[in-house]
């Protein structure tokens, strides 16, 4: 059974030592075709910032759940822009069956109208995309990529359900042979919040993802020749950021997915909780306050495209 996200499973304790206040300012982005969705701005602390940060969303996780992460870069010197996908999080305007999208409209219309924001709002900065599982699986199908200089993705994978972690793989079955296909005819969407997974989704979402959890080469299997050309046209370097006790993503179907990038160089680095002086990071803790000093400044410092 694919997991709960952090929304659902309540908020991580805060660390009083690594405490930090948010400080943003909301705005609407209008996607090309003319859907509105909630984004966040906040402002770098410097008087001369360093660079930009877009950062880009998992599956069910709202942009709120990465707020102590955007305050710290934002007090390293960077703007950062973060959004909820149509149907998600502050951006759910809708019944959710009537929202009528896919994952690759999440990428081509969403992600592709905060990058654009994010330009605006830091121009002439360099571009840092931070993609968090499903925000680094959708980068070859954003068209203005070319902006961007540098993607970090974050506990991202191939989705394919036989190279999940043993854990998940044990019971997705379950997910995607019958809760996927059940409930989402009967609702029109995917009612994850009533089933302690995932959360709800819009039903060409789930459908789709569905579609490439079942392909042994995930989206580009799924999508064919032409997805496969995309995921090879990304020149932009990367660097993957892992982590060895992650409940979703095993070790192989990270390489998967990142083998998939052709034509970059791609940077992995494997991240062990223990050598790193925490007690557990897994699927989403990257992003805890917690974890400010042992892998925020650690790890992710010197990955940051900068002036």
């Amino acid at each position: 059974m694919i997991q709960a996200t952090p929304s659902q499973r309540g908020r991580a304790a805060r660390s009083p030592s690594t405490a930090l206040a948010p400080s943003f300012t909301p705005f609407e982005l209008r996607a090309s075709d003319g859907v509105t969705l909630a984004a966040r701005h906040y402002p770098a602390a410097t008087a001369s910032p360093r660079g930009a940060v877009l950062l880009v969303s998992a599956m069910g996780v709202g942009q709120a759940y990465y707020a102590p992460f955007a305050a710290w870069l934002a007090g390293e010197g960077f703007h950062v822009v973060g959004f909820d996908y149509r149907g998600m999080g502050e951006s759910r305007r809708t019944p959710l069956r009537d929202v009528h999208a896919d994952v690759v409209t999440w990428a081509e219309q969403d992600t592709s109208a905060a990058l654009r924001a994010l330009e605006v709002r830091a121009p002439g900065l360099p571009i840092t995309w931070i993609g968090h599982s499903l925000g680094g699986q959708i980068v070859p199908f954003v068209p203005d990529l070319g902006a961007v200089a540098k993607v970090i993705t974050v506990a991202a994978g191939s989705g394919y359900w036989r190279e999940n972690s043993p854990p998940l793989r044990r019971k997705v079955w379950i997910f995607w042979w019958g809760a996927v296909p059940l409930c989402t005819p009967l609702f029109g969407y995917f009612p994850g919040s009533k089933l302690g997974m995932v959360g709800d989704l819009p039903r060409g979402v789930v459908e789709q993802w569905r579609h490439w959890c079942l392909d042994p080469e995930y989206a580009v299997g799924a999508g064919g020749e032409p997805t496969r050309a995309l995921f090879a046209s990304v020149t932009t370097p990367m660097t993957s950021l892992s982590f060895t006790d992650d409940e979703m993503m095993s070790a192989q179907s990270t390489r998967k997915l990142h083998g998939f990038y052709t034509g970059t160089r791609v940077r992995m680095v494997r991240i062990s909780p223990a050598e790193s002086g925490v007690a557990r990071v897994g699927h989403f803790g990257f992003f805890r306050r917690a974890m400010r000093g042992e892998l925020w400044e650690r790890y992710l410092r010197p990955e940051l495209a900068e002036r």
